[in-house]
């Protein structure tokens, strides 16, 4: 029964994709005046867009096709292809109200829109691929110890190794992280869009993280779309802690940071094992020890707050990854990106270090995130 009603959802996003495309070339391909030749040329591009972009959410059978690269960049471009034809036909609407615009308008719009399509398509893949940015944060944190003053957690998230970030994209940005020397790093899930045997080498990197206390990680919805668990053994043999409901004590002069890890709101869904639970993750740990939660999910954190946390990082939201689809992203999570408080626990929420589906980031950088602890001036932990 699961089976069928995925089989009508899908069929479902074909139909509408069907509908979008044809849209876009009923009111393109008139004033474009591109010949019969032309017409075809851009109606049949426009078919194979929108019969190739339901394949996106495929990511296992994309893995290590070739195929991936192009449905991967159609799906981009035709995001920016319909918010430009849909501001096109509202800007000719306006100028119906004041006279009707001649047949070179027409046409130069729609060229325009093409072009547009083109250079926005552009900057958004350059956005994506290159080396993201690192981002400063700092959280004053109640009752630190003078001791982790200005301790520096290094946070990635949302790398989504699989069909178009491979080893050598992965590579890259292990190199800068590694660069900046932190004290700790921690990934905060979706490190993955696959299975263990498709993807373990391409992960590979992630061992050659160095820091003074490790790396520590978690799972995120993605992990749990293929095979959770495989992944948390694999991850661990790149010698990463991987924590599940659970926490480690990073010892700093006397004074512990408690570094716990919850899995991903949705894990006990598919693993019933893996059901996040942030008072499980918490339990045992030291009295007066400051307390650091890693939780795929912003929306983590009431429950997070209600167990005594005083930081959560995490990441999911991607920031939106490309506008205007930020505007839906910021309804579904209690935050978007960067810091928010809940109660008295600090949340950063990263835009996340690589993307989901198309190469692409618009108006939501990517990131590598240094987070460095400091004292709340006169504030207590109480």
């Amino acid at each position: 029964m699961p089976h069928l009603r995925h089989h009508r959802s899908f069929l479902r996003l074909r139909l509408i994709l069907l509908v979008l495309h044809g849209y876009v070339g009923w009111r393109l391909l008139p004033g474009l005046s591109a010949g019969t030749l032309g017409s075809v040329i851009v109606a049949g591009y426009l078919l194979c867009s929108a019969l190739a972009i339901p394949l996106v959410i495929r990511v296992t059978w994309l893995n290590g096709r070739w195929l991936a690269w192009p449905v991967a960049l159609m799906t981009g471009v035709f995001s920016f292809l319909l918010q430009l034809t849909l501001a096109r036909d509202i800007l000719l609407a306006g100028w119906w109200l004041i006279a009707a615009p001649s047949s070179a308008a027409i046409s130069i719009t729609a060229w325009t829109v093409l072009a547009a399509t083109l250079l926005l398509s552009a900057y958004a893949v350059w956005q994506a691929r290159r080396v993201p940015r690192v981002v400063e944060v700092s959280v004053a944190v109640a009752g630190l110890p003078a001791a982790l003053e200005g301790f520096a957690i290094l946070q990635l998230s949302d790398l989504h190794v699989g069909p178009t970030i491979k080893r050598a994209h992965l590579r890259r940005i292990v190199e800068r992280c590694n660069a900046l020397a932190p004290d700790m790093v921690a990934i905060t899930g979706d490190l993955t869009d696959g299975r263990v045997s498709e993807l373990e080498e391409e992960v590979a990197p992630l061992a050659d993280l160095t820091s003074r206390y490790g790396t520590f990680c978690v799972t995120g919805n993605h992990e749990y779309y293929s095979e959770a668990e495989a992944w948390v053994a694999a991850l661990r043999r790149l010698g990463l802690r991987v924590l599940v409901n659970e926490f480690e004590c990073i010892e700093r002069d006397g004074s512990i940071l408690a570094v716990a890890g919850i899995t991903d709101l949705t894990a006990g869904y598919y693993v019933a094992a893996h059901r996040s639970d942030p008072l499980a993750a918490a339990r045992g740990i030291p009295e007066g020890a400051t307390r650091l939660l890693l939780a795929h999910q912003p929306n983590s954190a009431p429950e997070a707050a209600e167990a005594g946390f005083d930081l959560q990082l995490s990441g999911h939201t991607h920031g939106g990854q490309m506008w205007p689809w930020s505007l839906l992203a910021r309804r579904a999570n209690r935050f978007l990106a960067g810091l928010g408080r809940q109660g008295r626990m600090w949340v950063y929420t990263s835009r996340g270090t690589g993307y989901w589906g198309p190469p692409m980031r618009f108006v939501a950088p990517a990131e590598i995130t240094r987070i460095r602890l400091t004292r709340a001036p006169g504030a207590s932990r109480t």
